[in-house]
């Protein structure tokens, strides 16, 4: 499924976390990766005289042999390409262009150091990209996959997560959990007062279970050994469903999140859905977005 992986890099540690653990993912499929470092738009035009531009185009050849030299270490080849524009939009297009079928980065970059958030080319490459996404956060630089999560609401774009799970399920035997998660808080909406009536509660984790029965069965559909575990979780917190993954998360000791971009509430949406926006702001394991309009 995965034969050929760019990864964006520019020079932070976060960005060559993700190279390496793009490298190790590479190895273990026996893809090829692609280092793209992009210069902004006028970077150049700015040096003033010829020593400083030279200066500025070694120092932009350091980036790309320092993830040449990540590669050494792993042991996995990486061709480099050196670009000119926009992060963010050099990234999408390459990936499209070079039929690439995952984009690697961190969560955060240099324009998003010393921040809880997104980083800035992060969160318009997932906005964007027609290829899956997976985003590499502070803590992790080593491939694992022994134990996935795939958050379910049922709807069809929750449900392009689901050969992604099983791929890389199957890169080690791995376990995929699916998880529905009902929110009281948000469901309660529909009421003026007096909370939720139990039937309505009941007709929720019915459909929650139909959810993740589904989501397994498809999983299974694409690698008929995953072992495949469901739950489905009621929550009161503040936070939301978010909440309750990125909980889950740390209870199960999950390697890896695969999940839909958008879901029922926000299909429409131009933005990244609100449910995978605050997931990619909180776990601490990597985290693949399987993109509306994408693979």
């Amino acid at each position: 499924m995965y034969d050929h992986i760019l990864v964006g890099v520019d020079g932070s540690e976060e960005a060559e976390r993700a190279a390496r653990y793009a490298l190790e993912l590479a190895s273990r499929v026996d893809a090829s990766v692609t280092a793209l470092h992009v210069v902004e738009a006028g970077t150049l035009d700015l040096a003033r005289g010829s020593g400083e531009e030279t200066e500025l185009r070694r120092e932009r050849a350091a980036v790309l042999a320092d993830i040449e030299a990540v590669a050494e270490e792993v042991g996995h080849p990486i061709d480099d390409e050196l670009a000119e524009g926009d992060p963010a939009t050099q990234l999408t297009e390459h990936a499209s262009e070079r039929d690439a079928d995952l984009v690697v980065v961190g969560r955060q970059g240099l324009t998003g150091v010393k921040r809880r958030l997104l980083g800035g080319v992060t969160e318009q490459v997932l906005r964007h990209s027609a290829v899956p996404v997976l985003v590499v956060p502070d803590e992790a630089d080593v491939f694992a996959a022994d134990r996935l999560l795939v958050p379910t609401d049922g709807s069809e774009n929750a449900e392009r997560a689901l050969p992604h799970a099983a791929a890389l399920a199957r890169i080690d035997g791995g376990a995929v959990d699916v998880l529905n998660v009902i929110d009281l808080h948000d469901a309660g909406g529909a009421f003026d007062a007096g909370g939720l009536p139990p039937e309505f509660v009941e007709r929720l984790e019915e459909r929650g279970e139909e959810a993740v029965d589904r989501a397994a069965d498809g999983i299974r559909a694409e690698y008929a050994e995953a072992a495949v575990r469901t739950a489905v979780e009621r929550t009161t917190a503040m936070g939301g469903v978010a909440a309750e993954i990125e909980e889950y998360v740390a209870e199960n000791g999950v390697d890896a999140v695969v999940m839909g971009s958008h879901g029922r509430g926000n299909l429409e949406r131009a933005l990244l859905g609100s449910v995978a926006s605050k997931v990619l702001r909180s776990v601490d394991v990597p985290t693949l977005v399987a993109v509306r309009d994408g693979r």
